[in-house]
Parts: structure tokens; C-alpha cells; sequence
């Protein structure tokens, strides 16, 4: 598949009650085509957040920006633009990465969680110094990370979204 130059296509998930901002890298070709986060079908993050929260698993883009904004999130990219051929992590080049003073202007953030390596490397790289917080990368969502299930996802992600509640596992 030939690489293309691509910018990112959407605006951030925030507002002023956003506390932890979670960062992917880039969006996919079906999130590119939705206009919104995590739009392919085989991405866990819609159902690990909704069990985190042990709410229905959104089904729209209102619902999941509902879901998002009520627990006092925000979603964004590390990556503005970049040289991508499909949807592969692996195939990205050229990066520009996103003005994270578009959320450090809206929000007061507490905590950033990064969804994957290749989102964590270029938030070490690029966002850190600008925010001034230590990141934790967390097991992607993507099917490609198919070695880590959806339950343990969710418990490793809990231990982050909701760090003073204790579960039995």
C-alpha cells in the first residue's frame, strides 16, 4: 500500500472538566473516515472504557463523547500529520505532532495515559515538555494487540482511570 501525507482530520475530545487525557497516535483509516476516535470495529476501547465504567458500550458518537466527557476525560492524538500507508503504526513517518496547548488551554490535566508505544514514544518525544507530566503508556487497543484480552485490558486500565477503587479480579 503507497504511503500518503495525511492530517489529522478531527478536532480534540475535551472540555473544562477534563482531568486525564488519554492519547492514541494517529487515527486509523476507519476513525479518518468517522471523524471520531477508535472507529474501527475490532478496537477494544470503546467496550474496555464503557466496562472500567460498567456502563452499555456507546453505539454512537454522542454516546461515546457522553461516555468520555462524563467520567472527565479527554481523547486526542500525539501525531498531527505524518506519512502513513493504511493504518499501520509501523508505517509512519514525517511527524508533526499535535499543539497539545489545544487541551492545556481548555482543561486542567491531572494524568496522561497513552494508548500504545509508538503514542507514549511520541508523547515522551514531543508533549512531555510541554505539559510537564510523565505519561503511562498503556496496552494498546487495537486488534493488533491481540496477545492481551479484553479483560485484562480493562483491569490494567482500571488500575489508571480508577486508581483508589479495588476490585476482586
Amino acid at each position: 500500500m503507497e504511503r500518503i501525507t495525511v492530517i489529522h482530520p478531527f478536532e480534540p475530545l475535551v472540555d473544562r472538566n477534563s482531568r486525564i487525557l488519554i492519547l492514541g497516535s494517529f487515527p486509523s483509516i476507519k476513525s479518518r473516515e468517522q471523524l471520531f476516535f477508535y472507529g474501527h470495529p475490532q478496537n477494544r476501547f470503546w467496550r474496555m472504557l464503557a466496562a472500567v465504567y460498567g456502563e452499555a458500550v456507546p453505539e454512537t458518537i454522542p454516546q461515546k463523547q457522553h461516555l468520555v466527557l462524563s467520567h472527565h476525560l479527554a481523547l486526542w492524538d500525539t501525531i498531527f500529520q505524518c506519512s502513513i500507508s493504511g493504518s499501520s503504526d509501523a508505517s509512519i513517518r514525517d511527524i508533526v505532532p499535535i499543539d497539545i496547548n489545544r487541551i492545556l488551554s481548555v482543561a486542567c490535566i491531572e494524568k496522561v495515559l497513552c494508548n500504545g508505544r509508538l503514542s507514549g514514544n511520541m508523547y515522551h518525544r514531543y508533549l512531555e515538555p510541554f505539559t510537564g507530566l510523565t505519561a503511562r503508556i498503556m496496552p494498546s487497543t487495537s486488534p493488533a494487540n491481540a496477545a492481551v484480552s479484553l479483560d485484562q485490558l480493562t483491569a490494567i486500565w482500571r488500575s489508571e482511570l480508577l486508581p483508589d477503587t479495588e476490585y476482586a479480579w
